[in-house]
């Protein structure tokens, strides 16, 4: 297999940070899914406060 250079890899942006993150190899069945660049980002995403469900 040819190596390639990681500019040549594709890339997309995180949904926390905003940083561009490229292709890993142990998301190569999963790369569609894969949203956050680590897994800090994907702990520390955003979410609905569960007071304002209750409202």
């Amino acid at each position: 297999m040819k190596m390639r250079k990681r500019q040549d890899l594709p890339q997309k942006i995180c949904a926390t940070c905003g940083r561009p993150f490229a292709w890993r190899r142990k998301w190569r069945l999963t790369w569609e899914e894969v949203r956050h660049c680590s897994q800090r980002c994907r702990e520390n995403r955003t979410r609905p406060d569960a007071n304002e469900k209750s409202r």
